[in-house]
């Protein structure tokens, strides 16, 4: 009945995500590795790809105009067409600086079209089947991003990648051409206000640029590692679609845990835990020729850790919020903090890198012990002020907080968790943690939440 009523109407949505999120993780790594081998230094490529960030921001600010103006349907074929040309601009001219307006462009472009997309989704889910839609749309970003990443197990010429993106492009502007979906209508640009929302919910600000710094390095200086150790682009791209699986496995346990145990607490860990993961890679760097399932491992575990940071975020902000904030501001002031950290990440890591690979993830470690000693320090939310955990995918636009199903209060109610009563130490025990990852196991999964 939920296929027939709801998904299927909005099938070609769905599908039009895949084919851009693919391309988005394909471009992403292999930009990168393509630029290491070509001889450029960390450094350099951390500002091109930085320009990738830069571009996603702004197409916040200034791309709604252009969909308020002329439609969803004609706002993403212009779109589309811009970010094709971007994709072929790389394969008709090779200039470091040159490609890095290229990247800027397709940042705009790409982050424009989630705009559309997401808004198109907004629309068309109920109320009732918001949480399932925005549920689904994260598993298909997170598999269409990891699949992405394998095109580097192929030997491909760098033509054929850039004509393989815009082709994927193309296919998703199809997607669209056809559809029979009446288009929505988009509410105006809405200002941010970090200084407000930090008066909220500090540590869900500082958890979303945190978040970012880590998604950000993820995507433009982690496959620069891998390929460092192993010098095997096959090797990057298993590392990558390994870790970006990690995130999604995580989605559901991490909830489970931060509707029980509580956001500080669980932010707390993936900070401490992303520390210990991050060491581990630092000292086994000079292992993983040896045994890469060892780096595969690594990646797996820090998945699991980074991609959780910004939803946890997003939980931590409407555990504070009252019923007289704006839901939409918060989430959307949150995702442009996550999208700075993201286009810093770049520009700081990438002269890390260019040093050693042990000051790279010392930096790293540094960021994720500070937002676990923050969290600890932070003031904890009592049990029945506690929102769900909602999981969503990191990379998205900001229209996607209109989808959030946490807006509808009877929503919250339905499937707000039983709480635990929560004991004065602020470290989630080895023993709580196994009795609700075993307890979960006999319930039933409720929508990629908790």
């Amino acid at each position: 009945m939920l296929f027939k009523k709801t998904l299927l109407p909005i099938s070609s949505l769905f599908l039009a995500i895949a084919l851009l999120a693919t391309g988005y993780g394909m471009l992403m790594t292999f930009i990168g590795v393509f630029l290491k081998q070509d001889g450029l230094s960390e450094s350099v490529i951390g500002l091109i790809n930085a320009a990738f960030f830069l571009g996603a921001m702004l197409a916040a600010v200034f791309s709604q105009k252009l969909i308020v103006t002329v439609g969803h349907a004609r706002s993403f074929s212009a779109f589309s067409a811009i970010m094709v040309i971007a994709f072929l601009g790389h394969a008709l001219f090779y200039d470091p600086w040159f490609w890095a307006l290229l990247r800027f462009v397709s940042g705009f472009a790409y982050y424009a079209l989630l705009i559309v997309l997401e808004s198109w989704l907004n629309e068309k889910s109920s109320t009732q089947d918001r949480g399932k839609v925005l549920a689904i749309y994260t598993i298909i970003f997170f598999l269409s991003t990891a699949l992405g990443q394998l095109i580097l197990t192929f030997d491909v010429e760098p033509v054929q990648v850039f004509i393989l993106g815009s082709v994927l492009v193309l296919w998703s502007l199809f997607m669209i051409a056809i559809t029979r979906i009446t288009q929505p209508i988009l509410k105006p640009f809405e200002r941010y206000s970090m200084p407000k929302i930090y008066a909220i919910a500090p540590l869900a600000l500082l958890g979303s640029f945190v978040g970012g710094v880590f998604v950000g390095a993820f995507y433009t200086m982690m496959p620069l590692f891998a390929l460092n150790v192993t010098n095997q682009a096959s090797v990057v791209a298993f590392f990558m679609a390994l870790t970006i699986l990690g995130g999604l496995v995580a989605q559901w346990p991490v909830g489970l845990l931060s509707d029980r145990f509580g956001r500080r607490r669980l932010l707390a860990w993936t900070g401490f835990f992303s520390v210990g993961v991050l060491v581990l890679l630092m000292l086994v760097s000079g292992l993983v020729t040896d045994s890469v399932y060892v780096l595969y491992l690594l990646g797996f575990l820090l998945g699991m850790s980074l991609f959780s940071i910004y939803p946890l975020s997003v939980a931590r902000a409407n555990d504070e919020m009252d019923e007289s904030k704006d839901l939409v501001e918060i989430s959307r002031t949150l995702l442009f903090s996550y999208g700075s950290g993201s286009f810093v990440a770049p520009l700081v890591l990438g002269v890390a890198l260019g040093i050693s690979t042990t000051l790279f993830f010392a930096v790293l470690a540094l960021v994720a012990l500070v937002l676990g000693i923050y969290s600890l320090m932070s003031e904890r939310i009592p049990d029945d002020q506690m929102n769900v955990y909602v999981a969503v995918p990191a990379t998205s636009a900001d229209v996607l907080a209109e989808m959030d199903p946490r807006q509808d209060d009877e929503w919250v109610e339905e499937h707000r968790p039983d709480l635990v009563e929560a004991t004065e130490d602020p470290v989630v025990s080895e023993s709580e943690v196994e009795a609700a990852v075993s307890q979960s196991t006999t319930e039933q999964a409720p929508q990629l939440k908790a």
